[in-house]
């Protein structure tokens, strides 16, 4: 089988800066959630999609401990020691390297391994190239180690996760991980954020995902994830006054909630509304993709986009305008932010046949609002992170 054009293009890149042959390609996609918004954090439910889009390793191992690895996009070198703490000038290479220190602490016995990263998932856009970059590394160490079966996926997601909130220093959830590692082509994932137990999802025929990028900085989602954060941590606290069983907003019904709302500030209110609403939202919308009830599926999209941009308040003009531009083709059933929120990007759940008109319609509406054009991806969901043996001749 012949490689595609992405691929042929990091074999000629490995061809390039290593002599000899790389024995091995991992891939590990980026991610979209369907719906499930800031409820991981409160131990509640998401519903994330892989993409079609993906970081790629192609390596080969090696007989010590040191791994080197060339960005192409980057155009630059990672090379460091197995077991090494002091992090790179650069960050990409410190997600490699994080990666590295977590697999070892969880007594896997790695060896080094050299070559070529590549990726298409669109950085800083709210789509999980770091997570893909997580992942994709996590199966080059443990291939390279003849260690590729030591680990389930909730373990691998795990020690990426680990890896990202404690070597990079990033302080984001399990999701991001778990769908890069579990994905299945035609599925979405359940995951329950509590007891990380899942389930896949069957996507139906007839409906298909198309991505908005709307450009516009995520400068400020940092501080808003952290707030909103301590505000739902804050709500529960006032919360266990009336209902002391909770722990996290994922054990409040909407009843309880409207029945001790004079217990929470206007604003505390209104934070956990958005979280109680979205797990509901969540579990609706499994029920209907299970029964391909699309425009439900549409009509619940559209609801936690309004409660994220009134309740949690984490839209933007750009998120806006781009979800409006969305709605605007009679194609789109339904369309929401997702991620962080405040930039990055929207999904919008159409009907099968009019991806590329929605993307047309969305790219005129949105660049008339804005003055910036958009990109904009189309893409089913996709499968999770594997490791093509090269000898294969599979691509």
């Amino acid at each position: 089988m012949q490689p595609d054009k992405r691929t042929q293009t990091i074999l000629d890149g490995f061809g390039t800066y290593f002599e000899g042959a790389a024995t091995h390609l991992a891939i590990a996609p980026g991610r979209v959630n369907l719906i499930g918004e800031h409820t991981d954090y409160n131990e509640g439910f998401v519903l994330p999609v892989a993409l079609d889009r993906d970081v790629r390793v192609l390596f080969r191992s090696r007989d010590d401990g040191r791994v080197r690895l060339y960005a192409l996009e980057f155009d630059s070198w990672a090379d460091f020691e197995i077991g090494a703490t002091k992090r790179s000038s650069q960050l990409w290479p410190s997600y490699v390297q994080g990666v590295g220190l977590e697999l070892a602490d969880l007594g896997v016995e790695l060896k080094g391994f050299e070559g070529v990263v590549s990726g298409n998932v669109p950085r800083g856009s709210g789509l999980s190239s770091s997570a893909a970059l997580e992942i994709a590394a996590a199966k080059a160490f443990l291939t390279a180690a003849n260690q590729i079966h030591t680990l389930t996926g909730p373990q691998l997601a795990r020690a990426a996760q680990k890896a990202e909130n404690e070597f990079v220093g990033v302080n984001c959830g399990i999701m991001d991980q778990f769908i890069s590692t579990l994905g299945e082509e035609g599925h979405a994932l359940l995951i329950d954020c509590r007891s990380l137990d899942y389930r896949r999802v069957p996507f139906p025929e007839g409906v298909s995902l198309v991505i908005g990028n709307t450009k516009a900085s995520r400068s400020l989602a940092g501080s808003a994830y952290n707030e909103r954060r301590a505000q739902c941590e804050d709500g529960v606290h006032r919360l266990q006054a009336a209902v002391p069983d909770i722990t996290a907003l994922r054990d409040v019904s909407r009843d309880d909630l409207e029945a001790h709302r004079s217990l929470l500030p206007a604003t505390v209110f209104r934070r956990c509304r958005h979280v109680v609403s979205e797990n509901e939202r969540v579990l609706k919308t499994v029920d209907a993709l299970e029964g391909g009830d699309f425009r439900v599926v549409g009509r619940l999209m559209d609801a936690s986009h309004e409660s994220l941009r009134d309740d949690y308040e984490v839209s933007s003009e750009a998120l806006d305008r781009m979800v409006e531009s969305m709605r605007s083709h009679p194609g789109c059933l339904g369309a929401r932010l997702t991620g962080a929120g405040f930039g990055g990007c929207a999904v919008a759940l159409v009907e099968a046949g009019t991806e590329k008109d929605v993307r047309e319609a969305v790219q005129e509406a949105y660049a008339k609002a804005m003055n910036l054009w958009p990109e904009v991806y189309i893409s089913p969901p996709s499968a999770g992170a594997r490791v093509l043996p090269l000898n294969a001749g599979s691509y």
